[in-house]
């Protein structure tokens, strides 16, 4: 009989692309306004670094946002994000896209996420995940709630988990 850490790494073991969304998850969700009303928000460098990591081992990454923060577009493309879309609020769909694109199925897909606009995405992808402070109703339906919080190197977790279940397969 299998159990469930079996079926998580068999799982992770088939995964070609991690698509995460942005607020809440590479970023604490918070929001930072200067005296001017320009808005910030504070990336982890570590979660870059977990990108790097998983497409040098041949995984692709994406990242699906509802925001159309130009912050986001200049992160994504300093992170050479292979897929960055930004306004959509059909994830589960621009996700079925990309997979067309990269020649993949849904169950190639690893998908990180903490709000309830996230849960189409959640249900379709191969492998899911949120950070310790998602919103319970992502919580309770994703395969694996991570121990870090959003903005705080969940990404990385992930990434890590992901590439220790890989072991020397590429």
């Amino acid at each position: 009989m299998m159990t469930k850490n079996d079926i998580i790494s068999n799982k992770l073991k088939k995964i070609k692309l991690v698509i995460t969304d942005v607020d809440g998850v590479l970023t604490d969700g918070g929001l930072y306004y200067t005296s001017e009303g320009l808005v910030m928000k504070k990336f982890n460098v570590k979660d870059g670094m977990g990108m790097r990591l998983l497409r040098e081992r041949g995984i692709k990454n994406g990242i699906i946002t509802t925001d159309t923060s130009e912050l986001i577009k200049i992160r994504g493309e300093r992170l050479k994000v292979d897929h960055l879309y930004l306004g959509v609020w059909d994830k589960e769909n621009k996700m079925k896209e990309i997979c067309v694109i990269e020649k993949i199925l849904p169950e190639n897909v690893a998908f990180i996420g903490d709000d309830v606009n996230d849960i189409g995405i959640i249900k379709e992808v191969g492998f899911s995940a949120s950070p310790n402070d998602a919103v319970e109703e992502v919580k309770n339906i994703v395969d694996l709630v991570l121990t870090k919080n959003g903005g705080k190197g969940v990404y990385r977790e992930f990434s890590d988990l992901i590439l220790n279940h890989l072991g020397s397969v590429n």
